[in-house]
């Protein structure tokens, strides 16, 4: 299995993922630089956390320019499987290849720690074995992640099925007060209408390694291998 973690200057999560992936999960593994316009035959592209571009203007939204980001629009369209994790979520937003936007926390901070999401469907790659009872506790680290749309956006993604992820208590309840920046509906994760391109805020690379005492996001992973696989 080929996967493909792009680069962008400012990226800071782009060798935690390749860490899993590559000595975990025991992955072939590109670096795609950001001004690369070649995406190597790669299965899944990964768009890591960080502050691309120094988070100027808006997260992500210099880097929905760089010049990879064509051939991942093309790659997306033509139902190429692609995975946003927190700037990288900020990214395909500002791209249009996922609905909505990730505006500034609702207490103006950046917030760093653990938390619990729910799975909302098992109806995507990423959350097909995991169990929709359980919370999962997996880090968030971001300033701009309160998901916002309008409102018959969001009456559409839930129409749709495609939240994926909501934040939640350690007894899997989502309510209001758990919710830590803001999102609407204690959204943390959504999906496109084709199902192939996936984003969230909270980090599951940094829930995957034993020596960390949480592998909770492992299982995110393991959900992707066990799809591609049936496909090969």
């Amino acid at each position: 299995m080929k996967f493909g973690v792009v680069i962008f200057p400012g990226s800071n999560c782009d060798h935690d993922i390749i860490y899993v992936l590559k000595k975990i999960l025991k992955q072939n593994i590109v670096e795609l630089w950001h001004k690369d316009t070649d995406l190597q035959n790669c299965d899944f592209i990964i768009l890591p956390g960080g502050f691309s571009y120094g988070d100027y203007l808006r997260s992500g939204a210099i880097a929905r320019f760089s010049p990879i980001m064509e051939k991942i629009i093309e790659f997306a369209q033509k139902g190429g499987y692609l995975m946003g994790i927190c700037n990288g979520f900020q990214i395909l937003c500002e791209a249009g290849l996922l609905p909505g936007a990730l505006l500034a926390n609702t207490n103006q901070k950046f917030i760093c720690k653990n938390l619990f999401i729910k799975p909302q469907t098992i109806n995507s790659i990423i959350t097909s074995i995991l169990d929709k009872n359980k919370a999962y506790k997996i880090p968030i680290a971001h300033a701009e992640g309160r998901y916002y749309a309008d409102e018959n956006t969001i009456k559409e993604l839930n129409a749709k099925d495609q939240v994926i992820f909501r934040y939640c208590n350690k007894d899997g309840i989502i309510t209001e007060s758990v919710n830590p920046n803001g999102s609407l509906e204690n959204i943390a994760g959504i999906c496109n209408k084709q199902r192939n391109v996936f984003g969230m805020m909270p980090h599951p690379e940094r829930a995957s390694d034993e020596t960390l005492g949480n592998i909770d996001g492992r299982i995110l992973f393991d959900s992707i291998l066990k799809h591609l696989d049936k496909k090969i």
